[in-house]
C-alpha cells in the first residue's frame, strides 16, 4: 500500500492479458455491502478504444465543482492542466467498474473494488490511477453503444475507472502525510 502511486504518465507499452485478468480478479474479491458483489467489470486493452473512452471521460468535466486546484507537477491531472484531453492520461489499458444504479452502496462498492485493483497492479509492478466521472463518460451516443457492445446489464452504471500501464519517467516519491490525519479513542 505504501508503494502505490497514482500515475498519470504512461509508457507506450501494453500490460499482458494475464496481468489484466489478475487485476480484474482482485476487483472481484473486493469487499462489498452485505457481501452482495453487485459489480460488473470490463477490462480494455485496445489502446485506441482506451483513448476514446478517456476523451469521453473529460468531455463534460466541470471544473466549477473542484475543491482544490493542484495535484502534482510530476504526475499532473486534468485538474492541473486543462490541456489534457484524456482522463486516462495515455494509459494503454483501463478497467471500468460498474455497480448497481439504484443501490445505496453502489459508489463505495465500486471504489472498494478499484482500490483492490490498484493494489494488485502495484503488486504486479504495473502503474495505475483511479479515475472518477464514470457516470457521465457513457452518458452519450458513443458511450451507450459501447455499453451495448459489451453487454453491460442495464441496471448497472459506470462509477469509476482504473488506468493501467507502466510509469513513464521516475516513479514518484510518496507525498508527505498531512498532520492530524487521525486519532485513537480509548
Amino acid at each position: 500500500m505504501k508503494c502505490r502511486r497514482s500515475i498519470r504518465r504512461y509508457q507506450d507499452r501494453q500490460i499482458s492479458r494475464a496481468d489484466l485478468e489478475t487485476i480484474l480478479e482482485a476487483g472481484a474479491y473486493a469487499p462489498s455491502a452485505g457481501g452482495g458483489q453487485r459489480r460488473f467489470l470490463v477490462g480494455v486493452r485496445n489502446q485506441s478504444l482506451v483513448e476514446t473512452i478517456g476523451r469521453l471521460n473529460v468531455a463534460r468535466f466541470d471544473r466549477s465543482k473542484l475543491s482544490g486546484s493542484y495535484v502534482s507537477a510530476d504526475q499532473p491531472s486534468i485538474i492541473d492542466d486543462p490541456a489534457i484531453k484524456s482522463g486516462f492520461y495515455g494509459a494503454p489499458a483501463v478497467c471500468v467498474v460498474f455497480a448497481r444504479k439504484n443501490f445505496l452502496y453502489s459508489v463505495p462498492d465500486a471504489f472498494c473494488c478499484a482500490e483492490n485493483m490498484v493494489l494488485m497492479a502495484a503488486e504486479l509492478g504495473i502503474s495505475s490511477c483511479i479515475v472518477a466521472r464514470g457516470e457521465e463518460t457513457f452518458d452519450n451516443e458513443i458511450g451507450a453503444a459501447l455499453l451495448r457492445d459489451w453487454a453491460v446489464p442495464e441496471e448497472y452504471i459506470a462509477r469509476c475507472f482504473v488506468t493501467l500501464g507502466y510509469c513513464d519517467g521516475p516513479y514518484p516519491e510518496p507525498k508527505p502525510r498531512k498532520a492530524n490525519w487521525g486519532k485513537i479513542i480509548e
